[in-house]
Order: C-alpha cells, then structure tokens, then sequence
C-alpha cells in the first residue's frame, strides 16, 4: 500500500480487496493518495502537487514513453484536459465533448462517449472540454450544448444527463465540474453572447438540480425548486436593464476550501465589453458601474448556494479581464489560511481564506498600462486615460478612441493552471506578456449573438518571448526565475516533492524544471502543442506522469499577430504516459 495513505485506504477496501467506488473521503484525501487522482486540480484545493518523490531532480532525464493513446479521427482541435486516474481506468475528455476511459497500464481503449452536439453551437474560444469527475461508480462531464452528463464509470452508459441552460442563447460548457458532499457543481460558458453567469448543484446519484445562483445582481436563485434570494441588491452597481444580460460567466469551475466549507467560483467579463454602456466608464463614489459580481471571486455556501463572501479583482472592467482564474488555497509561511490567485489584469492576489479579505497583491506580468497598483483594499488604482473611450463621444459615434492595453484580453494569464508547492511555498504561473490596441463600438444585445462593443488587435510586447512561467513567492510578489517562450503558454503546471515543475508548451515540448531554479532538467517532443494539464500517480512501485498533446484554444482563434505568429503549429491528439523504471530509480 501507497506509503503515503495507507491509513487513509483501509476502510476503503472491500472483503475481496478490491477498490471501493469513490467516496467523499477519497476526493477530500485525493492530494495525499498518491496512487489515485480523482479531482480536478490534484486535491480540490487546486494545489496541483504531488507528495512523489522517486522522481526527482536527480533521476528525471531517465523517464521514458511507457505508452501514448491517440484520440483518434479528424476531431483534433485543443485538448486542454486534465486525466483522471482511478482502479485500474484512466478518464480523459476530447474537443467536441468525448469522454475515454483507458486501461492505465497499457493504455488500450476500454470504452468512449462521443456526445452527439446539435448544429448551432456557439463556443466562443474552440470546442474544447478541461475534464470529468469521479463520483461513486459515475464519471460526470460536460458538453458543449450545455448539458451535464453522467456515465457508469465502468461501461460508459448514460445514467442521467441534463440541460443546464440554453445553447441558443449562447450558453456552452468546458469546465471539469467539482463535486463535494455529494453535489456536482457546474458554472456556465458563454459571456461573449450576453448571458448570465451562474452556479448550479445537482445531486450526483439523480441529476436532480438542488440549488442554482447567479451572479449578476438582481437575478434571483433557486433552492430545492423554489425563489430563494436575489443576488445582491437590485441596480446598486448596474444601470437600467444591463444586469439582465450582465455576462460574468463562471465557465472556469471552482476549488473547494474545507477548511472554511466553501465553494470558491470566478466570474467572466460583465456584458458587453464597452464598459460605457453598463455605466463603468467614468469613476463612481457609490460603486455603480463595478458591475457586481462579474470579474470576481466569490465565496459560496455547499449546501444552499448563498454568496458568503465576494472580493472583485477588477471593478468597473473594460478590457475582457474575466475573474474566473483559479484561487488556489494554502497556508502562508505563518500558517495563516489563505486564498491566491492570479488574475487575467496582471495581478497576483493574496486573500483571506475566511472572508476573501485582501492581504496582498502585487504584477505578475512585466507591463500593466491600464492600472498604476492596487490600493489598500486590493482596488485597481485606474489610469483613466488607458480606458478604450466611449463611441458616444466620437465624431461619428461609431469607434471610440483606440488605446493600447497590456495585458492583452487574453491576459497575463488565463484559464490555464498554475501549481503551488507546500515545500518550497511558491506558486509557479504560467503567464504571457503582450497586449492590445483596443476600442469600443456600439451594440445592442441580441440573444445568440456575439455581444462585445468593442474590437481589439492582440500583439507582443517583446520580440524574444510571449510565455513567460514564474515562480512566484505569495509573501512578497517577488519572482524567484523566470522561465521565457518564445510562443504563450497555454497550459497547466504541476509540481511535486521531488523538485519537479511540469508544464508544455506550444511547440510541443513537455518539460520538467527545477523548482528552486528554472533551469529545464527534461524535455521530451510530444508532436503537437500542449495546452493541456499533467498530472502523476504511483503505480506497482514505479512513478508515471501524464499529458495530452493537442494544440489549439484561444489563442490560434483570436490571437491577432501573435496567432500569425503560431500559425505553423500542428493540431493532433495524443495522451503521452511516461514512467520511471524501478531499476533505473533504484540505480540512481
């Protein structure tokens, strides 16, 4: 038994010796389980680390392929999924919502669930799906008609599926929902198409949904098929009617903090872009125009969905800043419970576990144009120059004045994740610098089509690299290395005890760094860019790691110069699995 869990999983064996169905405790216990991996995030915390350390620094130029599964046919695009490992079967998801489950040893197909998608779809940033969930006897996904679905884990039959909102409207789903105490959390995609953003529970045996809250003020929630409260307080921070396609999609997912029994979600952009129409153009004593609760981080009760706690990380949003970067929890150098997060504005936040509190922030990108700082309270100290202008004021009233922003709209990081290790207590982020010419145009919002008002041009802001992955000290803001690219970095970090940083990059190098330093101890060419998330697991004594190859998201589709940049970058669709002989682990 795993040398790490052993405790943990007597109890969890049947009279037989074979593995229980997932249970509450394995995805509580799931960072310390080091033969399982059932969450999404390595631990629902989203730390992204692995207690292993048979691999290491010393011993990481000896891993070898131990077997790669391809995707197969002509559905390539982005694969941006973390795999989940569990009794024996990997399960992956694939663009254009598939779902395999794999035999982990060799890595032969057992089974694969090829959601059938109506015509009409409308995903804003490709057809990609970020992974499932394990609950009981079940693997639960998304598609992207905005559906939830759940599958015997064992057959891949349908046990329930439903409808979590409207495709036509513009609603989509990529997340790898989160499942605690036996609810399944789903968030929702589609804030360029004026929906409103919203978290739902459903309970994992049924489909059944429990609970339902947006987060735009003034809509109302739902609690076991009845009116609950409204969220927030009606037109406090949004003008007129713009609340009602308010945006603030929550299509990230969340992580959930035991500690303080809480859910924790981000929120998109506010609806449309041009912030001048939703009143946040011009500064405001009495917070309208903030656009409450897009571009934030909420705190959200399990089992009611009532908002505990919210900390905005940027009010008044103009620039396609979205809120919904993970918050990862930790415990600081003191042993104060926090929250972090890095943000699409450029800035990495420090919060209170307990409230959301604002501890500390500080840039994680080199260039920030549209804000000088952040203020006492964690609230962007503007440069109200740097804000694209109002087309109302133009000549022709029909393109306000251009300006050039950075971080650009895809930002100083999006959704991909970054990972913190507890021994070295650093965060290490995957980040890109560049940024955009940006303005506003008028628009009015029609449901199922695109609702931005604005128009932009993403550039470098230097000619040597766009990716940039930091290690990052949540103490003081300080970068201890910086590792460059030359293409962004669009995929997921992990880290582990053996001193190990695991991250890909487009050009289709999987690496290994050293965590104290940056320097790249392994690489291995995977075909295709990766924009997916890696994770490890121990198995039969030996230490194996994984990652999808597969480029594609965002970038390639809205990138402006720098898609031009990567546009000889070929798509694919291969699981690559590596492994670290006992002999060669035992040798060193």
């Amino acid at each position: 038994m795993n040398r790490f869990v052993a405790a943990a999983v007597i109890g969890l064996l049947g009279a037989t010796g074979a593995v229980a169905e997932v249970t509450e405790d394995m995805l509580a216990n799931d960072a310390e389980m080091t033969n399982q991996v059932v969450t999404n995030g390595m631990g629902r915390h989203l730390q992204r680390y692995s207690p292993l350390d048979t691999l290491n620094k010393e011993n990481v130029d000896k891993l070898v392929p131990a077997w790669a599964f391809s995707l197969g046919g002509e559905k390539q695009r982005g694969q941006e999924t973390q795999p989940l490992v569990y009794d024996g079967i990997m399960y992956i998801t694939g663009s254009y919502s598939r779902l395999y489950a794999i035999d982990v040893k060799t890595g032969k197909e057992l089974w694969q669930y090829d959601a059938r998608l109506p015509e009409g779809i409308l995903p804003c940033c490709d057809v990609i799906n970020r992974g499932a969930a394990l609950y009981g006897d079940k693997v639960i996904f998304g598609t992207l008609d905005a559906r939830i679905v759940a599958l015997d884990a064992k057959t891949g039959d349908v046990v329930w599926r439903d409808k979590i909102d409207d495709y036509k409207a513009g609603y989509s789903y990529t997340a790898a929902p989160l499942i605690v105490n036996g609810l399944v959390i789903t968030g929702n995609s589609g804030g360029e198409f004026g929906i409103v953003g919203a978290v739902q529970a459903r309970d994992v045996n049924t489909g059944d949904l429990v609970w339902h809250r947006p987060v735009i003020e003034g809509h109302m929630g739902m609690l076991n098929g009845e009116e609950s409260t409204m969220t927030g307080t009606l037109n406090a921070t949004w003008p007129g009617d713009m609340w009602k396609t308010g945006g603030g999609a929550t299509w990230l997912g969340g992580s959930y903090d035991a500690r303080t029994d809480t859910i924790i979600m981000g929120t998109g952009n506010p609806a449309p872009w041009n912030s001048h129409l939703r009143g946040a153009g011009t500064p405001s004593e009495d917070g309208m125009g903030d656009n409450l609760y897009a571009a934030s981080r909420i705190g959200l009760d399990p089992a009611t969905g009532e908002i505990k706690w919210h900390f905005q990380t940027t009010p008044r949003e103009g620039w396609d800043y979205d809120g919904v970067n993970e918050v990862v929890a930790f415990e600081d150098s003191d042993g104060n419970q926090r929250l972090a997060t890095a943000d699409r504005n450029g800035f990495f936040y420090v919060l209170d576990a307990a409230d959301g509190g604002f501890v500390g922030g500080w840039p994680f990108v080199k260039d920030i144009s549209w804000a000088s700082g952040l203020d006492e309270n964690g609230r962007p100290i503007y440069i109200e120059e740097n804000r694209p202008g109002d087309p109302a004021a133009a000549s022709d009233g029909k393109k306000g004045d251009v300006v050039f922003s950075s971080p650009g709209f895809l930002g100083g990081k999006n959704w991909m994740p970054m990972a913190h290790s507890p021994k070295t207590g650093l965060f290490y982020v995957p980040s890109n610098e560049w940024g955009m010419d940006i303005w506003n145009e008028p628009i009015t919002y029609k449901k199922g089509a695109a609702y931005l008002g604005s128009g932009f041009t993403i550039k470098p802001n230097y000619e040597d690299h766009i990716g940039s992955l930091k290690a990052v000290d949540p103490a003081t803001g300080e970068w201890k290395w910086e590792y460059k690219n030359d293409a962004p970095l669009w995929g997921g970090v992990m880290t582990t005890a053996g001193g190990l940083v695991f991250t890909g990059t487009p050009e289709g190098e999987f690496l290994a760094l050293d965590d104290e330093t940056g320097e790249v101890l392994w690489s291995f060419q995977t075909g295709s860019g990766i924009v997916g998330q890696p994770i490890t697991w121990e198995q039969d004594g030996e230490q194996f790691v994984s990652i999808i190859s597969g480029w594609g998201g965002a970038v390639p589709l809205w990138g402006g110069e720098v898609a031009k940049k990567v546009n000889y970058l070929n798509q694919g669709g291969l699981l690559w699995t590596f492994r670290l002989p006992k002999e060669l682990a035992a040798a060193d």
